[in-house]
């Protein structure tokens, strides 16, 4: 397959115990792109994001991350090949300061291993990668305390911090906003923004906030029964009478 997207899904399915999840989903991510995925609980919106991310192998079609085919590979190699991603529920290492979750990302990019005490210096190359990523996102004043203690804004905060020490290349947000304060939303939300812009990132977000996806992406696939609804600009989304018909009664 050339190299014309970013992400390509192609007739992805996938069924447990005879239960189809998900069928014939095709998705084209152009590169730079941010895609909204919506749809009403149960759509298979995160089973899709584990079939692109290989936390789950599909029961028939094929993802290409960059025109190469990364239908059957694992985890860690689809990491290396540039593809990163954030879960509903944070999976930060909660003992550990901000700067040694971020900094444990960038040593691994880096070539080094997952040791927090392996390159202990403030001033070696993962620690100023790590740092500089903090400033980024707005948690260089936390640097020093311990990621459990953070409000969940800031560790949505610091989640995205860590994807960018990996240097990824094409970003999946699994509910960014989920469990963060109304107060938190706009200020996540500006980061995102900013991820995207200045890093060039192709950014794939489920969302349950309607609002925060028409504010940021360019095109909102609509998740319904295990297949693709509709894909299209924000405003033809919104109007769009089978995407309305589909959250019938379903709070959006």
């Amino acid at each position: 397959m050339p190299r014309t997207t970013a992400l390509t899904v192609e007739s992805l399915g996938f069924q447990v115990g005879g239960a189809t999840i998900l069928h014939d989903v095709d998705l084209d991510v152009a590169p730079g792109e941010m895609i909204g995925v919506i749809g009403p609980n149960g759509a298979g919106k995160t089973t899709l994001f584990n079939m692109i991310s290989g936390i789950h192998a599909p029961t028939s079609g094929r993802i290409f991350l960059e025109g190469t085919d990364i239908t059957h590979e694992p985890v860690h190699r689809r990491a290396r090949a540039g593809l990163g991603r954030t879960f509903q529920t944070s999976s930060l290492f909660p003992g550990l300061t901000a700067l040694e979750n971020v900094r444990l990302a960038a040593q691994r990019r880096l070539g080094g291993n997952l040791s927090v005490w392996r390159f202990p210096r403030p001033g070696d190359d993962a620690s100023a990668i790590a740092a500089g990523h903090l400033a980024e996102v707005g948690l260089a004043s936390v640097a020093g305390a311990p990621a459990g203690g953070l409000s969940h804004g800031d560790k949505r905060k610091l989640e995205i911090a860590v994807l960018l020490a990996m240097d990824p290349t094409v970003i999946l947000l699994d509910e960014p906003m989920a469990g963060v304060a109304r107060a938190d939303v706009p200020g996540l939300s500006e980061v995102i923004r900013r991820l995207h812009r200045d890093h060039r990132c192709t950014v794939l977000m489920v969302e349950h906030h309607i609002d925060v996806v028409l504010g940021l992406v360019q095109r909102v696939a609509v998740l319904h029964q295990g297949t693709i609804l509709a894909l299209d600009e924000p405003s033809a989304i919104m109007a769009d009478p089978r995407v309305q018909s589909a959250y019938l009664g379903a709070p959006v």
